[in-house]
């Protein structure tokens, strides 16, 4: 009797195991509801905060991420920096091009990009999924409520964050956290996702310039670093890539002030910095040769040799023959918005 009620516990025990190994997914599993559910999406609306950590100061994010899947991809991402929110800017892609807006300063610039395919997106759905599908070495875990994979990134112009962390919710497979990851481990960028509908309504024009340009008023004075009119509080980087400052030259502009800053050492750079004006109307946007780069406090146009943006009142150039595509990234970032001397 014994033996037999020894027997029906292992039995019991081993069906119970069996029913439990059954209920967990594997790393595939997960993967392919992943790639199923972006096939079967025709579009989403999400709202996430996303910190950087990648300068000397963090900088927040609110982002608005709009993507609609018909004949073509068109998205609609909306950034607004806490400490500059006259600066909240729009990416845009429509069956037109791709586009960043500054609504308050009547500011629209045409990318001769394929963003945001060519590089790794924190918050976009389709290029997490895209991340996770392409790395075979992709390490997987499944916590009490999310899926979590670490993979590697694919960032073209930032080769300084090489991992990423994704977590996806077990019943909806929409993204909740992503932390971006240094070679360290650190984690430099995390975006948090507060809500996520897999099931939005679209206006018909809500990925055009016309109505996105019209979405933050605009002001009607020229706006600059300190808030005064003509005035321009110049802001120097902490990061110099090796270089000291040698030349600071302030040129008077008709409507402001230019300060060009001539950097020289083991790699030369210049950063220019002037006041921004709001720009009468244009009936067609600045064409702008260069790749979307997320700096921290903006987002910036980055070619070979040049990196330019925009931030609280000041438009910044910063450009060099010698610092490479990372370099120029990392002095941008590490410009202050403290005047540091």
């Amino acid at each position: 009797m014994k033996k037999k009620l020894s027997i029906w516990v292992a039995t019991a025990i081993g069906l119970i195991f069996v029913l439990s190994a059954c209920g967990e997914k594997s790393q595939e599993d997960v993967a392919g509801e992943l790639e199923e559910t972006l096939e079967d999406m025709s579009g989403y609306k999400a709202e996430a905060v996303m910190e950087m950590n990648t300068g000397q100061e963090n900088q927040q994010f609110n982002i608005d991420i709009w993507h609609q899947s018909e004949e073509e991809d068109f998205y609609r991402v909306g950034l607004t920096n806490n400490q500059d929110e006259q600066g909240s800017q729009i990416i845009l892609k429509n069956e037109d091009g791709v586009y960043v807006l500054t609504p308050a300063l009547n500011k629209h610039f045409e990318f001769q990009s394929e963003w945001p395919d060519n590089s790794s997106q924190p918050y976009l759905y389709q290029s997490l999924v895209t991340d996770v599908l392409n790395d075979e070495e992709a390490e997987f875990e499944a916590t009490e409520a999310n899926y979590v994979f670490k993979t590697k990134t694919n960032y073209q112009s930032n080769n300084n964050l090489p991992f990423q962390e994704i977590h996806f919710d077990k019943d909806t497979l929409t993204p909740v956290l992503v932390n971006v990851l240094d070679q360290d481990q650190n984690t430099l960028v995390q975006v948090e996702f507060s809500n996520f509908d897999t099931d939005p309504s679209f206006e018909e024009d809500d990925f055009t310039i016309d109505k996105n340009m019209e979405s933050t008023a605009t002001v009607d004075e020229p706006v600059s670093g300190d808030g005064k009119e003509g005035q321009l509080t110049v802001l120097y980087p902490t990061y110099m890539a090796g270089a000291d400052l040698t030349e600071k030259r302030d040129v008077e502009l008709e409507n402001g002030k230019r300060a060009i800053l001539t950097f020289e050492g083991e790699k030369n750079f210049t950063l220019v910095e002037e006041t921004t004006e709001v720009q009468p109307t244009l009936s067609s946007p600045q064409e702008v040769k260069g790749d979307i780069v997320n700096l921290g406090g903006t987002v910036g146009s980055l070619s070979d040799k040049t990196l330019e943006w925009s931030h609280d009142g000041v438009d910044f150039t910063l450009a060099s023959e010698e610092l490479t595509r990372e370099e120029l990234i990392e002095v941008a970032q590490s410009v202050q918005s403290q005047e540091v001397k």
